[in-house]
């Protein structure tokens, strides 16, 4: 499921940032772009993510912004050592002191303005806040989610009331399709010789065509698809009622075998239809499904 995520704190004076983005997969597929400060606790890090978000495919980065304070105000990121090896090669050079020009051309050369990484390990009481921050982002990570689980549940639901009401609208031409069958039937025979009509077993066209009617019942396919319907919003609702605890991974997998168990009765509906009238009304239901099949793969 998609989503995104992100939290601020301080971190040895300077701003630490942490951001959550994710696509859809069917598995977790973590990549990280960690801070020098934080490149050390990568495993701890890619553990605590796995743990919470447990698929999509995630991008998570920390950083920190050392040219800015947690107030907000600018630092001067200087290399004042290069700065100075540079104002000495100058005088050096030309002699003399160095112009206001060409010290404030000096202190914008990329390698004066470039800070030297900060690769200290961080502290217990540093990778405590690292932890919490990375936490706050996850809350408003899977917050996000929520609400687009919430958005996806109503969709489902106009999505499977559509396929039912479909499905209600297959028994008119249900009803009269056994009639119409039987007469069809009657008719060809009629068209056969008088001769080849009375070589005709009557008792075994009977037989024969009541095995043949009920090839082509559908009542059991209507029965399952009903039940699949069902317990798919069972399924669904289950999701979401775990999502308070956490614990909603795998009901995305379980609601696309649900969804391809559909598709079988659909496609079963539609192979024993012979009316054009039911074959439309296949396919609209085949086209619903297909929508719902896509949005499945957004759900964990």
């Amino acid at each position: 499921m998609t989503g995104y995520g992100k939290a601020e704190s301080q971190l040895r004076g300077h701003k630490l940032i942490c951001e959550i983005r994710s696509l859809n997969s069917k598995s977790m597929d973590l990549s990280t772009r960690l801070a020098p400060q934080v490149r050390a606790r990568e495993l701890d890090i890619r553990t605590m993510v796995a743990q919470r978000l447990e698929r999509g495919k995630v991008d998570l980065s920390i950083f920190v912004d050392e040219g800015l304070t947690v107030s907000g105000e600018r630092l001067a990121a200087i290399n004042w050592e290069a700065a100075k090896s540079y104002a000495e090669q100058y005088k050096a050079q030309f002699g003399g002191e160095v112009p206001a020009e060409v010290m404030a051309a000096i202190l914008r050369f990329p390698d004066v303005l470039k800070q030297q990484e900060d690769t200290a390990d961080l502290t217990e009481e540093e990778w405590a806040s690292v932890q919490a921050t990375l936490q706050q982002a996850m809350d408003a990570f899977i917050a996000f989610r929520t609400q687009e689980g919430a958005a996806l549940q109503a969709m489902f639901n106009e999505k499977l009331d559509g396929i039912a009401d479909l499905l209600a609208q297959v028994e008119p031409f249900e009803k009269g399709r056994v009639a119409k069958i039987k007469e069809r039937l009657e008719q060809s025979l009629g068209k056969l010789s008088v001769e080849t009509q009375a070589e005709v077993d009557r008792n075994r066209l009977e037989q024969e065509m009541i095995y043949y009617l009920e090839k082509l019942d559908i009542t059991e396919e209507k029965v399952r698809l009903t039940n699949h319907i069902k317990y798919f919003r069972e399924v669904m609702n289950e999701g979401v009622n775990e999502l308070t605890n956490e614990r909603a991974a795998g009901v995305g997998k379980k609601l696309g075998f649900i969804a391809q168990e559909m598709g079988r009765e659909i496609n079963t509906l539609g192979s024993k239809s012979n009316q054009s009238e039911m074959q439309i009304i296949v396919v609209k239901m085949k086209d619903i499904l297909e929508q719902i099949k896509e949005q499945v793969l957004n759900v964990l």
